[in-house]
């Protein structure tokens, strides 16, 4: 078994309270701009499919905008 004074050694920095407090802040602060970063990208994707498809459409019909 380990002892408590190994683990800690071991582990450096991140062994006290405020090492690990630092790092679940820095972890929740990666993890709303990556959310916010994503809700970003969808908006982009829906839009681009509803350009791309709408000018498609308009493609088959016969309205020639001379885009593709």
């Amino acid at each position: 078994m380990l002892s408590a004074l190994a683990l800690q050694s071991g582990l450096g920095p991140l062994a006290s309270p405020v090492g690990i407090l630092a790092v679940l802040v820095l972890l929740a602060a990666i993890i709303l701009i990556g959310r916010f970063l994503l809700s970003m990208a969808w908006r982009l994707v829906v839009i681009g499919i509803i350009v791309v498809g709408t000018l498609y459409i308009l493609g088959l019909l016969g309205f020639g905008l001379g885009v593709f």
